[in-house]
């Protein structure tokens, strides 16, 4: 079955005329026309209701086609027996629920990958969509940035952008999939839009499970806010994991994790190993006050590779550096070597798992000295942690006002 792509944009075109945004400034390639597919010459699709069928049972088409609305959109059955699915056609009214048990899977598939990547997703989940389905982006216009942008989020969902003119074959194979990345580290600051990158990059992915490191935020209605947001935002068919024992889940796991963040996986961790200054420890034999030396900073940080040391947390104010919240005996771990015991085990994880996993942290070091203790050191841990992760990841970038700033190794 041939598949002729007259248009690929949206219904107004890329750039849209006499549009003003960035996007449209921005587009320096060849026009893209509004979309129009013909199929085998004597088929036009048209996301037009009146002119698609609209009974959900197969109808027959010119010269053996058969066409029959689905909930995925219109798929389209050639005399050759090749079948391709439009996205873009809708049933207008109640659709039908999705039938779980895959029929055969796609040849083509024509997706407008800016509304809703996930969708793509499911039908791999389904069964729909498989490595030998060619997945081709139509509906293109102004929602994305520019056309390098389109041309990134594409990679990282496997699906191809072709010029106006293309004729496609379903008996052709898609092009060899770039392999994904094993680890990402994705680093920013609040509000930066980090989790938003990390969700975009998996959104097209069969099976994620999402990996809550924060507190539950209690009665705290902002935190249950922010909460609920990222809940919205992720795709309905995504595991939930809350956890902070991400070293053993890390361990136990072969899919695919989102891990957001380890900016809250830190502060859980030093509150369970109660090591924040003045914190009690239910561990401790001793308490001692916050004990402030005099020291180099070069000095004072732990060995490279090795795990850190009782003192090993200093931060960069004018050559001084904090040492334990409080000291035990020399036989027992001080709250801050449990801390450094559970960052040893979680970059080991890292570095052995069979998971792919998309971590988000906090970048912390481009601000001021913080004025507290406690903000010292969750300062100076996360940053040692995010350093040690980065040398055990395959990509790690920097997000600054949803600009991915890759960082090379």
């Amino acid at each position: 079955m041939r598949i002729f792509l007259e248009g690929t944009a949206g219904p107004e075109g890329w750039p849209s005329p006499g549009c003003r945004c960035a996007s449209c400034g921005r587009t320096s390639a060849l026009p893209r026309r509004p979309l129009s597919v013909v199929v085998d010459d004597v088929v036009r699709l048209s996301p037009d209701p009146s002119s698609t069928p609209s009974r959900t049972s197969p109808r027959p088409g010119p010269d053996g086609h058969s066409m029959e609305h689905t909930p995925d959109g219109l798929a389209v059955t050639g005399p050759d027996g090749g079948r391709l699915l439009h996205t873009g056609i809708r049933r207008v009214g109640r659709e039908e629920p999705r039938d779980e048990q895959a029929p055969a899977p796609y040849d083509v598939v024509l997706l407008d990958p800016l509304d809703r990547p996930e969708r793509l997703g499911d039908l791999r989940r389904r069964g729909r969509v498989t490595p030998r389905t060619r997945v081709v982006a139509v509906g293109l216009d102004h929602r994305v940035p520019s056309e390098a942008e389109l041309a990134r989020r594409l990679v990282f969902w496997g699906v191809e952008a072709v010029p106006d003119g293309t004729a496609l074959e379903t008996r052709d194979l898609p092009s060899p999939a770039r392999s994904a990345p094993r680890r990402t580290l994705l680093l920013g600051g609040a509000r930066s839009g980090k989790s938003e990158e990390a969700e975009l990059r998996l959104a097209a992915e069969a099976e994620v499970t999402y990996v809550a490191t924060g507190p539950s935020g209690g009665d705290d209605p902002s935190w249950l806010a922010r909460v609920r947001a990222h809940r919205d935002r992720r795709p309905a068919r995504w595991g939930t994991v809350e956890t902070t024992d991400l070293a053993g889940l890390l361990r136990a796991s072969s899919g695919t994790l989102l891990i957001d963040g380890l900016g809250t996986w830190i502060a859980a961790v030093f509150d369970e190993c109660g090591a924040w200054p003045g914190q009690e420890s239910e561990t401790a034999q001793g308490r001692n006050t916050l004990d402030d030396q005099d020291s180099p900073h070069e000095n004072g940080g732990p060995r490279e590779g090795a795990a850190p040391r009782r003192g090993d947390y200093p931060h960069e104010d004018e050559g001084h550096r904090e040492n334990d919240a409080f000291r035990t005996t020399d036989m027992e771990p001080s709250p801050l070597d449990r801390v450094a015991l559970r960052c040893d085990e979680l970059v080991e994880a890292w570095r052995r798992t069979s998971a792919r996993v998309v971590a988000v942290s906090d970048e912390v070091g481009f601000g001021v000295i913080p004025a507290t203790a406690s903000g010292r050191l969750f300062r100076d841990a996360l940053g040692r942690l995010n350093q040690r992760l980065a040398r055990e990841s395959e990509e790690v970038a920097l997000i600054v006002a949803g600009r991915v700033l890759p960082l090379p190794i």
